[in-house]
Order: structure tokens, then sequence, then C-alpha cells
């Protein structure tokens, strides 16, 4: 690597953005006379539309690198370092082609190689080669890229790879940052009361503060600034592990499912866990039977197992306690899904199984992502009551993810329990009812064409010719039409034309 020939300026700094860009737009004129190129960064596409205008006003030729002309990007770096060249860019890092004094040698050849495709190449590169020295030449007495910017960036690191564009391999170079306290970065750390200090000193209008401890004063703003990005963003960072922790949970027991052949014993897993939670809903343990609520045991059994068992006369026997109403209601619950099983297949039911799983922990993690971004959202008041927003999320999230399992028992058994295999009737009553559908689809797509076969041969106009729209007359929209069919022409074969 050479030692580095590019002389870095000390900031400008002035009372307002209009005077900073009209010292940009002279300076650039300046070099631009001399031939030497001038590379304008700007921190968003406004700006750059706006140097773009006033450089367009001193009838300066330009190029305008920002996201609305992506297609021509590497085209338009590669000649930043030709002569006479005025290039604004939005942000230069990571454009991935390199800014080289008198341009990209083999970028200009393959132009030239595509606007004459006749060519000898090896001629052609030569002839090319030798123009690119010649530029070159030009191009480092004028004193190397030009690089200005507009703004200090509230990341010096972006700052760092604008300035680099300039001064590669000990080439020369010049770079230089224009300022104002209408500035982000400046109004954050009381630009106002610069500016009163400015006014009653005298400060003309265009007249710029140059001097090292600006540069340090700023360099320690942004240094403040990007620490505070930097707790923000690790901030940011600790709420997101608490949901990613359980994404790993909930894509893990996904992905045992999809590789599972056999799903029937965690199915039947949920199935007696629900069944536990009923009887200790509605058969607290340790009380008495006149404190059991067996008529509400009862609906939840038909409502969550699609089963009418005997609760109540289970209940009524000597003896029966919670354990061995539990007991009876699952192996009832297993009974009838064997049926089940019998009734369809053990390879359908298998199938059916995965499918209800996957589509129901799909379903129930996208509304726990939601309800855990709303909290997300107003956690931060916990802090009012001294008490850390973070371990409250955790908390509650936690919380949330347990009751997200458990309604997903609920409903994989809920809807397991609800399957049944169609009869013939209702096969073929959704059979007829594809069958028509299809049929409407196909009359939608037809458009008008269905309603030519209506028409009456003896009603037609004299010489009307169904495929010759020339016998047809010259109807209006809202006539008869003439194939006879009694529509308006609108509806019928003015339709097709």
């Amino acid at each position: 690597n050479k030692p580095i020939a590019r002389v870095d300026e000390d900031d400008r700094v002035y009372r307002t953005a209009a005077e900073k860009f009209q010292a940009m737009v002279d300076e650039a004129k300046t070099a631009h006379a001399k031939g030497q190129p001038v590379l304008l960064g700007t921190t968003s596409i406004e700006k750059s539309e706006l140097l773009s205008m006033m450089l367009q006003k001193e009838g300066i030729k330009h190029n305008v690198l920002n996201a609305r002309h992506h297609e021509q990007e590497a085209q338009i770096v590669a000649d930043a370092g030709r002569l006479n060249a005025v290039t604004i860019a939005t942000n230069m890092a990571g454009r991935g082609t390199d800014i080289q004094l008198g341009g990209n040698v083999d970028m200009i050849v393959m132009a030239a190689l595509e606007a004459n495709p006749d060519a000898d190449p090896v001629a052609l590169r030569a002839e090319e080669e030798a123009k690119h020295a010649e530029e070159k030449k030009k191009v480092l007495e004028a004193g190397g890229l030009c690089v200005m910017a507009s703004e200090r960036h509230e990341s010096r690191r972006i700052d760092n790879q604008l300035r680099g564009r300039s001064g590669r391999q000990g080439d020369p170079g010049r770079t230089c940052f224009y300022l104002s306290l209408e500035d982000d970065l400046m109004r954050i750390f009381g630009s106002e009361r610069l500016d009163k200090v400015l006014s009653s000193l005298g400060m003309k209008e265009g007249e710029a503060i140059i001097h090292p401890w600006v540069n340090k004063s700023l360099e320690r703003a942004q240094a403040k600034v990007e620490g505070r990005n930097f707790d923000m963003r690790k901030n940011v960072l600790k709420f997101d592990d608490v949901m990613n922790d359980q994404r790993k949970v909930i894509f893990g027991q996904r992905r045992e499912i999809m590789a599972a052949e056999d799903l029937s014993e965690i199915v039947g897993d949920m199935r007696h866990e629900v069944i536990e939670e009923l009887i200790d809903t509605y058969m607290p343990p340790k009380t008495y039977a006149e404190q059991w609520d067996i008529e509400g045991l009862h609906a939840a059994v038909l409502e969550k197992l699609s089963m009418d068992a005997p609760v109540a006369d289970w209940a009524a026997e000597e003896g029966v306690d919670d354990e061995q109403m539990s007991e009876r209601l699952a192996e009832a619950a297993d009974q009838m899904m064997q049926e089940k099983t019998t009734a369809f297949g053990p390879e359908s039911m298998r199938n059916i199984e995965k499918q209800v799983l996957l589509q129901t922990i799909d379903a129930k993690w996208r509304e726990h992502l939601l309800t855990l971004e709303h909290l997300r959202s107003v956690v931060s008041f916990r802090g009012y009551a001294q008490r850390d927003p973070l371990n409250e999320y955790k908390n509650e999230s936690f919380q949330l993810f347990e009751t997200m399992l458990d309604s997903l028992r609920e409903d994989v058994t809920q809807q397991l329990s609800r399957v049944r295999p169609m009869t013939d009737e209702e096969q073929q009553k959704m059979l007829a009812e594809m069958a028509a559908r299809q049929a409407a689809m196909q009359q939608m797509a037809l458009g008008g064409a269905a309603a030519t076969p209506e028409a009456n041969p003896e009603d037609a106009a004299p010489g009307f010719v169904e495929d010759d729209p020339s016998t047809w007359g010259n109807p209006s929209r809202n006539d008869k039409c003439p194939c006879g069919s009694g529509k308006k022409f609108k509806h019928c074969h003015g339709r097709l034309t």
C-alpha cells in the first residue's frame, strides 16, 4: 500500500443550509473549470436533487447517483474519476465499483466494443488504454478526485467511507465537509445558541467557521450519537431474544411434526391433557361431590371432545373421584378416535392429524406474534411504576406463550374430535357444487360468447353472417342485436367486438 497523498481539509460550518449548498456549488464550479473530477456526497435524495438543480443553473454537466438510477450505478461510479466529471451521490458505501482517476479502463473498453463490435479488440484496447493514460495524467495534474460532503452522518464510519473514495493507492485528492447550523447533527447539540453568538459577532452571509476545534467537537457529538444508537440497538436485541427463544421452541416442534410419520401419540397426549384440565376446572381436587359442576363438565366435554359421555351417571356412582372420572373420559375419547381411524383408514387419519397440527400451530403463532408486538409497544410505560420493562416483557410474554400452548392443545383436540367421514350424499353434493362453480368460471371466461346460441336465425337481420361483422350493419350499443337473440347489442355480439 502506498502512503496517503490526500488532503483532508477542516470542516466548514455555515449559518444556513442555503449558504452551505451555494459554497459547495461555487467550489465545484472552480474545480470543474480546471478539469478536476468532483464527488458531492449528500445524506438524502431530496438534497442530492436540490444540488443537481443548482448545478444545472450554473450550466455544469453532472451525474446523479441515487436509488432512482440504480441500473446505471456501476457505470456512473466508474466514470466519477474522469476529467471534468461531476457526480452527486447519496451514500457511497458499498457501491461495488472503485473510482479510478481517468475512469475504469476495462469498462471504457467494453463500452467501445459495444459501440463498434466489428473493431479489432486488441487494437481497440491499446487505443483506449493510451487515451486513458493521457486522461489520467491530466486528472493527476488537476489534483485528483475532490470529495465534498454536504453533512456529517450520525456514524463516523460512513463519513470515512465517503472520504476514502478519494486518494486510493497513493493518488492525490482533496476532501472537505460543508456543514450548517441547520443540519440534524448540529441541531441536536444546541446550534441555536451558537447561531445567536455568531449573529451578535457580526458574521456575514457566506462566511464559514474553519478550525480544528470544530472537527473535534463534531467527532465527540458523533460519538455520543453512535453510543445512543448502539444502546437502542442493544435494547431492541434484548427484547428480540425473548421472542427468538419462543420461536426456536415453536419451529423445533414444527420440524418434529413434519418429520414424524405417526403423530397419534402426540395427539393422544394433547387430548389427555385437555381432559385433565377439564376435570381440574369442573371437579377440583380435594373437594366434595356436592361442589362439582357436573353440568358444566358435560357441556365442556360435548364442546371440546364432541362426545356425549354419561358424566352425570359416572359422578353419581359411589366412591368415584376426579382421577377415575379422568380415566373414564380418556378411555372413551381414545375409543372414539380409534373408531375414526378405522373409518378413515390409518394412513388417512395420520395425514389429517399432521395437517390439523401444522395449520393450528401456524395460526396460533401468527396471533402470538401480533400480541407480543402490542405488548412491546406499551410495556415501556411500566418504567413509570419503577419496574423494569424488559423483565415485565419477559414475564408476560412467557405467560402468553403458555396460554398459546394451552389453546393449541384445545383447538387441535376439538378439531380432530369433530372430523368424520363424508356420507355418499355429502360427497355427491360437494361434487355438484364443484361442477357448478367450474361451469360458472368457464362462463365468465367466455364472456358474451355464451349468449350467441340463443340467437334465432329466422329473426336475424337480412344478410346477417355470424362470422362476418361487416354484415351486422351499424347498430348502437342499446339496439337489439341483429342476430335475432332479442338481447341488446352490447350484451350479445357487441360484447365480442
